[in-house]
């Protein structure tokens, strides 16, 4: 009998760059580095020609920007202060909150899988549970007609 294999899928160029980001993000939050040294050192990287430069650079420009914003935007979500937060689930919450508020072209059940996936890889045991209900909560606030629409 032969052996069957399984080969994993293949991950698409905007799945690397919400990785990379999550990546990126975390140093950030962990070293208090300059962005700007940090994305001449993500540019570097060999995985860099393998993503979506323009998502990347949306999403970290994006939430450097506008940190405090959403980080209040997050607050009444969480049952937890912000600095109790891992800094994964902080990078991870800060992204999937950008793409919720200012990339409407990108479905909300789309954000949301991709950043619970993004916490299963890179968080803690049931990071990914509390990524999820945090940002359900937060598309029903800021996309409730496409929440109800797709329901």
């Amino acid at each position: 009998m032969s052996e069957i294999k399984v080969t994993p899928k293949p991950k698409n160029a905007r799945r690397r760059s919400r990785e990379l980001a999550v990546q990126f993000l975390y140093a950030w939050l962990v070293s208090d580095t300059d962005p700007e040294s940090l994305k001449r050192e993500a540019r570097d990287d060999d995985s860099f020609r393998h993503l979506d430069a323009a998502l990347f650079d949306r999403l970290i420009d994006g939430v450097i920007a506008a940190a405090d914003t959403l980080r209040d935007t997050l607050r009444p979500l969480l049952d937890r202060s912000v600095r109790e937060l891992s800094p994964v689930e902080h990078a991870i919450l800060l992204i999937g909150a950008r793409e919720l508020s200012a990339h409407p072209e990108t479905p909300y059940k789309v954000i949301i899988n991709e950043a619970v996936d993004l916490a299963r890889v890179f968080g803690g045991t049931d990071g990914h549970k509390y990524v999820n209900g945090v940002l359900d909560k937060l598309a029903l606030q800021l996309r409730p007609g496409e929440v109800v629409r797709r329901g």
